[in-house]
Order: structure tokens, then C-alpha cells, then sequence
């Protein structure tokens, strides 16, 4: 029951990710102008890198693993690649408001990806409900008219990204757990953008004011990573699960308090139309089995 004290810590804590979650997005945003992405990605990644691996040997697991020697390891690597790089392009270029939005997109593309490359059962509601997230995402997008910013794009392939990397995790041996996972997601950000780096050139050395900024998103990443995995572990996932998109809340907040951004009513209504339909993806598949197998007999 959703009243039982594990689902409420388990909620409480899932809200205190996705706050933040944006108060990362925030920080990372704005120290750009004043760093190229390419340096960005680097430091947070060696931070955070540097924070997972002392949790790592703190619980007693080796970094590397002869089990990390698999392909859904380096696909999750190279997915957590795509997305950071092009999420962080993305609130660095567009409004926040409509970069954290098109993201609330992710988990219809994880139910996509998972019916196609697992073979798992999606019931016609389902797929409903992702054609119409997917049109929602259409709506903040506004593509061939005049409100279309093709920096959006961005958004859509960092979206496209951290879904690939949430499917890899899946595939990732079970012997590998959450720390030694996050602490390859971060260490792969240090040559990616290093490589950006050397190609874009630009660097600087970070003032106090951007160096305490990154630190302090570093720190505040992490966080909300472990308060995100506590939050899964500890509440019931149907509870638990649909809270995440109070991140879009905190993500308009943030921008409409820190960046003076004034999102239009498409964003707004492309919003509400992907979260509705990532609550109700969520809601379905977390039905009993007994009515599941109701639903799929009407496919």
C-alpha cells in the first residue's frame, strides 16, 4: 500500500533525486559559457568517477571485473556517452523547461526498446500510450513550424541515449552492482571529453566560483544517484516509480526562477502529455498478472 512507511521513505527519496537531478542540470548549466562542454564532461566525470570508486572499494567490490568484459557493458558505456553528451548540449543550448521535458520521454523508450530487443510482452494500451508520449514529445518539438528550435534535437538524442544505457543495464551481468556500474558510466565521460576537447580547443582554468559549482554538482549527482537507488529498493516500484517526473517540476521551477525562462503553453501541454503517458506505461505494468494476460488477449 502506498500509505506503508517503506513506500513513503521510498517516495520521499525518489523526490529527493529528481530535485536533485535538476539542481545538477542547473549547476552544469551554468558554468557553460564560461567552459567549453568538452572540459565539463571531463571534470564531472573524473569526480564522479573518483566518488563511485571509493564507494566501490568501501563495500569490498573490485573496480575492474573480468564479468565487465561483456558487450552490454561497453554498449551501456557507450550509451551513457550519447546521452550525457547531447543532454549536456542540450541544457547548455535550449531552455532547461523543454530539455528536461522531452527527457520525461525516456521511459517509453526504454518499454519501446524492451519489446524489441527482449521480446517482452507490451499490451495494446501500452503502445497506446507510447505513441502518444511520443507525440507529446512532437509538441514541445514543433517541428516545420514557426516555435522549432533544431538545438532541441539535442534533447531527443540524449533521451535516445540514456534509454540505450538503462536497456544495457538490464542486459549487465548481475554480478556487477550499482557502484562499479556508475563508476564506469562517469570514467567514460573523462576521454569523451577530453577527445571533444582537443577538437573544439578552448580550455580555461575554472574560477573559484565554476570550480565550486562543478564540485558541487558532482556531489549533488551522486547524491541523487544514491537517493534514486535507495528509493528503488526500498518502496514498492509501482509506488515509487511514477515519481520520478516530479523532476520535470523542480526542472520548470529551476528554470523559470534561476534562467527567467518562460515555457509556452506547447511545452507545457507536450509535457503533460508525455508524463500522462509514462505514469500510465508505469501503472500498466505493474498490473496483476490475472488482468495483464486480460489485456493481452485483446491485442
Amino acid at each position: 500500500m502506498s500509505g506503508h512507511p517503506e513506500n513513503l521513505r521510498g517516495i520521499f527519496l525518489m523526490v529527493a533525486a529528481m530535485a536533485g537531478f535538476a539542481v545538477e542540470d542547473m549547476l552544469l548549466k551554468s558554468v557553460y559559457g564560461h567552459l567549453p562542454v568538452g572540459e565539463i564532461l571531463a571534470i564531472f566525470g573524473a569526480g564522479g568517477a573518483l566518488v563511485f570508486a571509493v564507494l566501490t572499494l568501501r563495500s569490498g567490490a573490485a573496480l575492474f571485473s573480468r564479468h565487465a568484459l561483456v558487450p552490454a557493458v561497453a554498449w551501456k558505456a557507450g550509451n551513457e556517452v550519447l546521452g550525457r553528451v547531447f543532454y549536456t548540449l542540450a541544457i547548455a543550448l535550449t531552455p532547461l523547461s523543454s530539455a528536461s521535458a522531452i527527457l520525461q520521454a525516456t521511459p517509453l523508450v526504454v518499454t519501446l526498446g524492451a519489446a524489441v530487443i527482449f521480446r517482452e510482452r507490451v499490451v495494446w494500451q501500452r503502445w497506446l500510450a507510447i505513441f502518444i508520449g511520443f507525440f507529446g514529445v512532437l509538441v514541445i518539438l514543433r517541428p516545420g513550424l514557426e516555435g522549432f528550435t533544431p538545438a532541441s534535437i539535442l534533447a531527443v538524442l540524449g533521451t535516445l541515449g540514456f534509454a540505450g544505457r538503462d536497456l544495457a543495464t538490464r542486459a549487465a551481468p548481475k554480478t556487477l552492482g550499482n557502484m562499479v556500474l556508475g563508476f564506469y558510466g562517469f570514467l567514460v565521460l573523462v576521454p569523451t571529453g577530453l577527445a571533444m576537447l582537443a577538437v573544439t580547443g578552448g580550455a580555461v582554468v575554472p574560477t573559484a566560483s565554476e570550480g565550486l559549482r562543478l564540485v558541487a554538482a558532482i556531489g549533488v549527482g551522486v547524491s541523487a544517484y544514491a537517493f534514486l537507488t535507495g528509493a528503488m529498493r526500498i518502496g514498492e516500484v509501482a509506488v515509487v516509480t511514477p515519481f520520478r517526473y516530479t523532476r520535470l517540476v523542480f526542472a520548470l521551477l529551476v528554470g523559470m526562477v534561476v534562467f527567467h525562462e518562460r515555457p509556452d503553453a506547447a511545452t507545457l501541454i507536450g509535457a503533460a502529455i508525455v508524463v500522462a503517458s509514462g505514469i500510465y506505461t508505469i501503472l500498466m505494468s505493474r498490473r496483476p498478472a490475472g488482468r495483464r494476460g486480460t489485456a493481452a488477449a485483446t491485442d
